[in-house]
């Protein structure tokens, strides 16, 4: 046998163990996963029975308990479609659609504004005015109605949409306010210092590279202003008088007014119609509102 042809040792072969399983982790897996169902189906039960009831005619409500119709009828939605009071449905559903995109609008310009001057400009006092802000967080919005309604009604602004997006335009929201400001103060300074080196301002700063990098803050806090104008009904309530300018949340109303009768078809189908735009918007921009949440933790 010559040198080349020299046995290769093998190494011996080892045996293949298999891992136990831990019948004390296995059960708990278990109980973790029926707990979370159990909150799942919790959590969804009105939501499956809304969308039941919808389809249930008036003389099963009260009378009949049963989860599921015994008689579905579509006519609840047909109802709906048609109107209330001479007014299409559309348009309640425009200005809802108007409101809530105009919250968002002035919340998004109004608050990064803010939020950019708290968090990025020296003056004088600027503790103090932001403590200031936080503690509006603590004063009930019912505190504040009567002096509000006073203002708008000299202003002449009863009955139309002002009182209800003035407020937005002028970072009134101090949450959202809060919000991009501990966005900027986790952005690091030297963008600011090398932008300010190739003569940018504040302007320049804030739109190219401020809110650029607070993207996901933007986008948290236009989710929660669109669903919050959008379920918004104490509002609507105090400052609008004429039926053609109600939103969604006011047009249920009409459905439990009319005739000293309440149509509970009808405002359970137009409450489930109501729902959809929210549910799609926050199932579009879901993603987003993680990213926002989870970056809350991210140092620059």
């Amino acid at each position: 046998m010559t040198a080349t042809e020299l046995p290769v040792a093998t190494p011996p072969a080892v045996p293949v163990t298999r891992r136990r399983r831990n019948p004390r982790k296995n059960g708990a897996t278990i109980v973790w996963i029926v707990a979370m169902v159990l909150l799942v189906a919790l959590v969804l039960y009105p939501l499956v029975w809304m969308l039941s009831a919808s389809f249930k005619p008036n003389v099963e409500f009260g009378g009949n308990n049963s989860f599921f119709p015994e008689n579905p009828t579509i006519n609840n939605y047909l109802k709906v479609l048609e109107g209330i009071a001479g007014i299409p449905l559309w348009k309640f559903f425009w200005n809802s659609l108007l409101l809530g995109m105009g919250a968002v609008v002035g919340t998004v310009i109004s608050s990064s504004m803010a939020a950019y001057a708290f968090g990025r400009i020296e003056f004088k006092g600027r503790p103090i005015y932001f403590a200031i802000m936080i503690g509006t967080l603590l004063l009930p919005f019912h505190v504040l109605i009567i002096p509000q309604y006073m203002i708008f009604r000299n202003l002449g602004m009863i009955d139309t949409f002002w009182p209800l997006l003035v407020g937005k335009f002028l970072a009134t929201e101090a949450f959202f306010v809060f919000l991009m400001v501990q966005f900027i103060r986790n952005l690091p300074r030297e963008l600011d210092e090398a932008a300010r080196i190739d003569g940018a301002g504040h302007p320049r700063i804030f739109f190219s590279i401020t809110l650029p990098l607070i993207k996901p803050a933007i986008i948290t806090s236009s989710i929660f202003a669109f669903i919050w104008s959008w379920n918004d009904f104490l509002g609507p309530l105090l400052y609008l008088n004429s039926p053609e300018k109600y939103p969604l949340p006011l047009a249920l109303r009409i459905y439990n007014d009319q005739t000293s009768t309440s149509d509970y078809g009808a405002t359970i189908a137009i409450s489930v119609l109501a729902l959809l735009p929210v549910m799609l918007f926050f199932i579009i921009f879901q993603r987003f509102l993680v990213d926002g949440v989870a970056t809350q933790g991210l140092k620059g």
